[in-house]
């Protein structure tokens, strides 16, 4: 019996491809550096039956124009893949996605408030910047007043937005002695606060204006796009820190670089960009960006511990071979789709 052929978008780990490669024959696009593009998405799904797409691999109505009668795609999301649903749906194409439950190693909040906090701490004691200082030879003094960090004892984190990932921040962030605000559009209640141990800021520029270290951790949505502009930068203290690992659009990149150019802010700490898909088909950082030493730079991979990514990979790997086998999955974005014959 012909085995059924799926496409991976990118490279995953080894325990996902193994589930798949007992029930298909599998091919992986190779590269590490640089985002597949449509037409390398399309000619994969063209030659396949199956697509395996991370969260933000763009999947357009010309990917899967490309092959309609695809059996399926698996996505590495739980809610909203950068995949043309319409054309899915017109195409009859079922979207296989995660348990929205589950949250096996804390899940990528977890994960990401982990990120955050390294980066904050990062930044508070220099870490990179001292790296670097080091390696260039520079380690010639004990004790250097070279490298003074702002540290954290005392100091004031605000975080904007109060999800998920700023929940799992709160006890990090304050078991290094860092008083933790926060605003968002609806309070706490007044019990949740007191447990957390955290104090509320009613208005957003009272906590640009009084923080120390500022983590934007909301939704990106219309009410966010540039939320974090040329005025806001300009409420925040000279030596204060702004940390983003939400969406790149939440923030004003060029006016974010400017004040870092200008020192008006002391630095910066960033896992996303502005030009990010879905907004732009290739993920890509300004150079004028790479080119500050007062700033920390990651690749959109607050997910990306070893456990985290195995499991989620796999747990899609496994829907995917069920609906191979038994036409159904446990998690379908589009279940209307199977009702129905595939479209030419």
């Amino acid at each position: 019996m012909t085995k059924p052929k799926v496409f991976i978008a990118q490279p995953i780990p080894d325990v996902a491809l193994d589930i798949l490669r007992d029930a298909a024959d599998v091919t992986v696009y190779p590269y590490m550096d640089r985002q597949i593009s449509v037409a390398e998405l399309a000619a994969g799904a063209r030659n396949s039956d199956w697509l395996f797409v991370m969260h933000e691999t763009n999947v357009t109505a010309e990917v899967l124009a490309a092959n309609p009668q695809l059996q399926g795609i698996g996505a590495l999301a739980k809610f909203d893949p950068c995949i043309d649903l319409d054309a899915a749906r017109r195409y009859r194409i079922p979207i296989i996605v995660e348990d929205p439950a589950d949250n096996a190693f804390g899940g990528v909040s977890l994960t990401t408030a982990d990120l955050t906090v390294g980066m904050l701490l990062g930044l508070a004691y220099r870490i990179v910047e001292s790296d670097r200082y080091t390696r260039c030879g520079k380690f010639r003094q004990e004790q250097t007043m070279a490298l003074m960090g702002l540290g954290c004892l005392g100091k004031t984190v605000g975080l904007i937005g109060m999800g998920k990932v700023a929940e799992y921040m709160v006890p990090r962030l304050k078991a290094f002695g860092l008083r933790v605000i926060y605003t968002k559009r609806t309070r706490l209640d007044p019990a949740l606060e007191m447990g957390l141990g955290i104090d509320w800021c009613a208005h957003l520029d009272d906590l640009l204006a009084t923080s120390d270290f500022v983590c934007v951790a909301c939704d990106y949505n219309a009410s966010t796009h540039k939320l974090i502009g040329r005025r806001e930068l300009d409420l925040m203290r000279p030596s204060a820190f702004l940390i983003n690992t939400a969406r790149g659009r939440i923030v004003d990149e060029r006016e974010l670089v400017l004040a870092l150019q200008e020192k008006r802010i002391a630095g910066a700490a960033l896992d996303v960009y502005w030009n990010e898909p879905p907004h732009t088909l290739d993920p890509s950082v300004p150079d004028a960006l790479c080119a500050l030493e007062n700033v920390i730079l990651a690749p959109h991979n607050g997910g990306a511990t070893v456990d985290v990514r195995r499991h989620r990979t796999s747990e899609v790997a496994r829907f995917m071979v069920q609906m191979m086998k038994t036409g159904r999955a446990p998690h379908i974005l589009n279940p209307e789709v199977l009702a129905q014959p595939h479209v030419s």
